[in-house]
């Protein structure tokens, strides 16, 4: 269902793909995404193609509209390929939090019902693999694409985004997999989407049974309205935020689908001298964080070493901001146009 309040501006009617699709026509060459540590840069021509490649390498694997996928990673651009190439081919994105161990991810995988798995073997501490195995002890001796798991009934693909292992395909092979065939399923498929139609699961902290399931149609259009409309078409956002939660999958990266923005992704988990870093260099002029994040940076022994000229406003939210915490934001960090949600 949808609310909408006292406004000028209709909800949209497009899906996922008609936005990124119109969005690249307006501007092929302009950068889209920016992984800064991982010094990843792609233009929107280029997210688009690659964006293709994987829907269609995802449905060579044998996915089909309205399959569950599970995303199990920290920020890299993958996070922000499946993203895409799932709602290109009607795919459900679960976003699931890179930092649950394995009671947390079996409750996931269960409750959506995913059929595929994407993540990294490791991420610091966290061994993502061998996590996976203590519910799906059937991946080791598995063929990529056959896992039979008792504990896992529906999942029965895993792709790496870094390390071959066994049971697994690497993100490598899934780029290469789709041929015409498959890149003309594609086609029929995002001809039968509609934007009422569920793109994305994501898990609160809340609880553990506590998920919602935002449409191409409701995401993040009101609460971002007051800063859209009036915004450059060219603006830079650096976001320190997860993409597992809705201020960057959908405050970030469906807004740069929709309105051209470039995103710029800090660190791989947050980091407050990472952040201030890309707004210097990157230029950038807005930043979309929590409160906690904003707090952190303030607080960087080296912080008025930055130049944070550039930045305009940004958004602060997640929860409740403390008064002279927005005031050292505006002031100090020179972010007028700020909104709290």
């Amino acid at each position: 269902s949808y609310v909408q309040g006292v406004s000028d501006v209709p909800l949209l009617t497009k899906t996922v793909g008609q936005c990124l699709d119109k969005t690249v026509e307006r501007f092929p060459d302009r950068e889209a995404l920016v992984f800064y540590r991982d010094g990843v840069r792609k233009t929107f021509a280029q997210l688009k193609e690659e964006v293709d490649q994987a829907a269609a390498g995802l449905l060579a694997l044998g996915l089909k509209k309205g399959d569950r996928l599970g995303m199990w990673s920290p920020n890299r651009y993958e996070w922000v390929l499946m993203q895409f190439a799932t709602a290109q081919a009607g795919i459900i994105l679960a976003s699931v939090n890179p930092a649950y161990q394995a009671l947390e991810l079996e409750f996931v995988i269960r409750k959506v019902g995913c059929k595929a798995m994407v993540f990294p073997t490791q991420f610091k501490t966290q061994k993502y693999y061998d996590i996976l195995k203590q519910s799906c002890p059937e991946l080791e001796k598995s063929s990529p694409g056959g896992i039979k798991s008792k504990r896992l009934p529906d999942l029965s693909i895993v792709i790496t985004l870094d390390s071959k292992l066994p049971g697994t395909f690497h993100m490598d092979e899934v780029m290469q997999a789709g041929d015409s065939s498959h890149m003309k399923q594609l086609r029929t498929t995002q001809q039968s989407l509609s934007c009422n139609e569920p793109i994305n699961i994501q898990f609160t902290s809340v609880g553990a049974s506590a998920c919602s399931m935002p449409s191409v149609r409701g995401a993040g259009r009101p609460w971002l309205l007051t800063l859209v409309l009036t915004l450059p078409q060219d603006y830079r956002v650096v976001i320190p935020a997860p993409l597992y939660h809705c201020l960057a999958s959908v405050g970030g990266c469906m807004v740069m689908a929709l309105h051209g923005s470039s995103c710029v992704f800090s660190s791989p988990t947050f980091e407050g001298k990472a952040a201030l870093e890309s707004l210097s260099q990157e230029k950038c002029s807005f930043i979309h964080g929590t409160p906690t994040m904003f707090i952190d940076m303030l607080s960087q022994p080296d912080f008025e070493s930055y130049d944070l000229s550039s930045l305009r406003g940004g958004v602060i939210a997640g929860s409740p901001v403390p008064p002279e915490v927005i005031r050292m934001v505006i002031t100090k960090m020179h972010m007028r146009e700020a909104v709290v949600s």
